[in-house]
């Protein structure tokens, strides 16, 4: 069996930066074990496949699809570059005549649309809490040693742990930050964390972005992540909080980087944009 792939860089406009999802386009029901198997070989944060829901839908034509996305260890219940990687193939490359995306996923229906030059996605916006610091201190200083932590969220829809810098760190200090993500296995000892976030907040001086951030996934297979949507789906929610805006420009400081625009809406779901590239194209024999 021959199944489309292509390897799609997104929240970027340029090839080789963003955070790079591989879309496999599935015409008929896939063994369950090859979904995994795939990711694997294919050894990128995420590997998402896309399929038909009923008989007779057209890659070209249907504006609804089924949505999973697998890392090289297990399947994961959201991811926004992916999903993003998975409209441009159908927006960009299917030549899909629908304005409207709409994937159904573990997430809920997740919806995608074109908005000039960029594809704004749909997303759960998830609130974090305020969390002991005892609790994950291990954690904390094996991410950021002796630092100042000026804050710490805890999202329980997603498992992730926000961690705030202090504010007299900048962009370079997060990018500058050696970490060492496979410690974090042994350092979290409560059981609850799948993903840590480190945020600072951006430079008031008149620069563009709202905050940046850095993303580890290691409880995944995902040492680092270079720009990631589902942790934007936490960071959306407290930035906004904490500086009273709707909207806001993030900056993910992977070494590849990628660049991503906030709508916080009204009714507990955020919109999320960014561009792409699509640098591969091919078929899988399986």
């Amino acid at each position: 069996m021959q199944i489309p792939i292509f390897t799609v860089d997104a929240f970027t406009s340029r090839p080789f930066s963003g955070n790079p999802a591989a879309v496999c386009l599935l015409e008929n029901d896939l063994d369950e074990d090859l979904h995994q198997k795939i990711a694997t070989e294919m050894n990128l944060s995420e590997t998402a496949f896309i399929r038909k829901l009923k008989p007779g839908d057209d890659f070209t034509k249907s504006s609804c699809f089924g949505l999973r996305w697998f890392t090289p260890a297990n399947e994961v219940p959201l991811c926004g570059h992916a999903t993003l990687a998975s409209a441009a193939v159908l927006f960009h490359v299917q030549k899909n005549t629908n304005s409207v995306l709409t994937f159904v996923t573990l997430s809920g229906e997740l919806k995608a649309r074109q908005v000039k030059d960029h594809i704004v996605l749909d997303l759960p916006l998830y609130t974090a809490y305020p969390q002991e610091l005892k609790e994950v201190e291990e954690l904390i200083k094996a991410a950021v040693g002796d630092m100042t932590v000026q804050d710490v969220r805890y999202s329980p829809d997603t498992k992730k742990l926000l961690v705030r810098l202090s504010d007299t760190y900048d962009r370079a200090v997060l990018e500058g930050l050696k970490v060492s993500a496979q410690r974090f296995l042994s350092a979290e000892k409560t059981g609850k964390v799948k993903g840590l976030i480190l945020t600072v907040k951006g430079n008031s001086s008149g620069k563009v972005h709202d905050f940046y951030s850095r993303y580890f996934a290691p409880w995944y297979g995902v040492l680092e992540d270079p720009v990631t949507g589902s942790a934007h789906a936490v960071l959306s929610s407290y930035w906004s909080e904490q500086l009273g805006k709707k909207e806001m420009l993030a900056f993910q400081c992977s070494r590849r980087g990628g660049e991503l625009k906030i709508s916080v809406r009204n009714d507990g779901r955020v919109d999320i944009a960014g561009q792409s590239a699509v640098v591969l194209k091919g078929s899988l024999a399986v």
